[in-house]
C-alpha cells in the first residue's frame, strides 16, 4: 500500500478500500479469515441450537501489556458464547478506523485478530470496515457478533443454597493493567492483562461437571456479575475474602488507590455456579489447564441475604457488595 496512514479514501468502498482489505485484512487474518468477499457469510448450522453475541470494544489504549483491541474483540465474543454453554465457530468483523492511524498500527491488531481466532478455533466469516474523519474517533473502534452451537445446557434455575462459586484464576487484573496506563502510573510490578479465548477451558469443564451457570466479570467485574445473578433470588451469594485470588501488583494496586478489584474488569476470566458434590472436581478440571491453574472456590449460595451478594471479610464481619452504578474506569473493552 502506499500510504502509512488511514486515510478517508480507505472507506470509500472503491480501490483504496480494495487494498486495504487485502493487504492488511485478508493478508493477516489467514486461515481464520473469511473465504470471500461477500456481502455476508453463508453457514451450516446442521439443524443444531445456535447461539448469537454481538459486542462492540473501543478501549483505550489500542495496545497493553497482555494484549490489544484485536485480541480483545475475538476473546470477548468467544467467551460470551462459551459462559453461554456453546461452541464458538463464527465470528463478524466490524472495523471503524480514524484518519491519521498509522498502518502499522493496523497491522499489529489484524495480526493479532488473526492469532487469538486461530487459537480459538473460530473464523471470521464476514466483515466491513469504515472510515471516520481524524478527530471523529478513537484510533479503532471494533464490533464482533459471534455465532456458537449449543453444547451444554446450563440450569440456573436449579441454583439452591449450597451451590458453590468458583472463579478460573486471578481478580482484576485487565482494569487495573489498563488503570495504571490511562493515569501514567508507574508499576514495577509485572502487571497485565488477562486477556484470552476460553472456550477449551470452558468446554473441559463442563463436560465432566454439572455446571448450572457461567459468567466472564467483564465491565463490573466479579461483584457486579454475581448482584445480575442474585437480583430477585430468594437466596443470597456470600463471597470469603480469603479465598480470593488476586496478584501481588492488584492487591498493592488496591491498597494505593483505595479500589475494590471486585469491581475492576477481566477480560479472561470464568465464573461457575456448581454443586457442592462435585466442586473439587470442577476445580481440578480447571487446575489442569494453564488459563485455570489459579483457579478457586470464592464463595457459596446461601439462604441468608436473599437477593445480595455479601462479602465475609478477614475481620470475619458482613460487607455488602452493591451493583456498581457507574464504570469507574471507561473505556475498558
Amino acid at each position: 500500500m502506499v500510504n502509512d496512514k488511514i486515510i478517508l479514501g480507505h472507506g470509500s468502498g472503491g480501490r483504496l478500500t480494495q487494498e486495504l482489505v487485502r493487504d492488511v485484512f485478508l493478508k493477516h487474518l489467514g486461515e481464520a479469515g473469511p473465504s470471500s468477499l461477500d456481502d455476508g457469510a453463508v453457514l451450516d448450522a446442521q439443524k443444531e441450537r445456535l447461539v448469537y453475541t454481538t459486542d462492540s470494544y473501543v478501549v483505550s489504549p489500542l495496545e497493553f501489556p497482555g494484549g490489544d483491541i484485536g485480541t480483545l474483540c475475538v476473546a470477548g465474543t468467544v467467551n460470551d458464547l462459551a459462559v453461554m454453554g456453546a461452541k464458538p465457530l463464527w465470528l463478524s468483523l466490524g472495523v471503524i478506523l480514524e484518519a491519521g492511524l498509522p498502518l502499522e498500527t493496523l497491522e499489529r491488531i489484524v495480526k493479532s485478530i488473526g492469532r487469538t481466532a486461530k487459537a480459538a478455533g473460530v473464523k471470521m466469516v464476514c466483515g466491513d470496515t469504515k472510515v471516520v474523519e481524524h478527530g471523529k474517533g478513537d484510533g479503532i473502534f471494533i464490533n464482533t457478533s459471534g455465532v456458537g452451537i449449543l453444547t451444554t445446557l446450563l440450569s440456573p434455575q436449579t441454583i439452591q443454597p449450597g451451590d458453590k462459586i468458583l472463579i478460573s484464576g486471578m481478580i482484576g487484573d485487565h482494569g487495573m493493567t489498563l488503570l495504571t496506563l490511562r493515569k501514567g502510573f508507574e508499576v514495577e510490578a509485572d502487571l497485565k492483562s488477562d486477556c484470552a479465548s476460553l472456550n477449551s477451558l470452558i468446554g473441559n469443564v463442563t463436560a465432566e461437571v454439572s455446571v448450572k451457570w457461567m459468567r466472564d466479570p467483564t465491565r463490573g467485574g466479579v461483584a457486579t456479575a454475581l448482584n445480575e445473578l442474585a437480583s430477585g433470588k430468594g437466596w443470597g451469594i456470600r463471597l470469603e475474602e480469603l479465598a480470593l485470588p488476586f496478584s501481588e501488583p492488584v492487591r498493592g494496586l488496591e491498597e494505593l488507590l483505595g479500589l475494590d478489584p471486585l469491581y475492576s474488569a477481566n477480560e479472561g476470566k470464568a465464573l461457575f455456579v456448581v454443586p457442592a458434590a462435585e466442586v473439587q472436581q470442577a476445580l481440578e478440571v480447571l487446575r489442569k489447564e494453564p488459563l485455570g491453574e489459579k483457579a478457586a472456590i470464592i464463595g457459596e449460595v446461601t439462604a441468608k441475604h436473599a437477593g445480595k451478594v455479601v462479602l465475609n471479610t478477614t475481620m470475619n464481619t458482613l460487607r455488602t457488595l452493591g451493583i456498581l452504578t457507574s464504570d469507574p474506569l471507561p473505556r475498558i473493552c
